[in-house]
């Protein structure tokens, strides 16, 4: 399914993509361009969840970490956002920006946001993609601790 099948007709608007923005980069995600992609004049509420690098992890202190991506991480990414706006229809856009490459501690990894006509909903399907992402697109996240050793985390993938 390509972000083109996924439309939803708008009052005010012509039909637009509901997946507006998915991609995996190596610069910090933008809030401000996840929030531009979703714009919608239906919109009465907007969920925005940012991720950082946090200075520790099950009891031990981080001093930073990296991201890698499969290949295919992105197609993954835009499925999961597309299968979620096909279950939800009170999602009116979404977008999805995820870092690869070497953060720090305070530095963003992720970002996505999700309108939607009501907050609660936003909300909902806010934190429904989030989880999504982190259990079923290919990023693996490995962490380098204060004492210099390294750890793979949650490599599900």
């Amino acid at each position: 399914m390509t972000a083109e099948a996924v439309r939803r007709p708008s009052a005010t608007t012509s039909a637009a993509p509901v997946v507006r923005l998915c991609a995996i980069r190596d610069t910090a995600p933008s809030v401000d361009e996840v929030l531009a992609a979703i714009a919608h004049p239906a919109a009465g509420g907007t969920s925005v969840f940012v991720g950082t690098v946090r200075d520790h992890d099950a009891g031990r202190a981080v001093r930073a970490l990296s991201y890698s991506a499969h290949p295919l991480a992105v197609d993954r990414l835009r499925e999961v956002a597309e299968r979620l706006a096909a279950e939800e229809p009170d999602i009116l856009a979404v977008a999805a920006l995820h870092r690869i490459g070497d953060l720090v501690v305070g530095d963003t990894a992720i970002a996505v946001a999700v309108a939607t006509a009501h907050r609660a909903r936003a909300f909902a399907a806010c934190r429904e993609l989030v989880e999504r992402i982190k259990h079923e697109v290919p990023i693996w996240k490995q962490q380098t601790y204060t004492d210099h050793s390294r750890g793979w985390v949650a490599c599900e993938h």
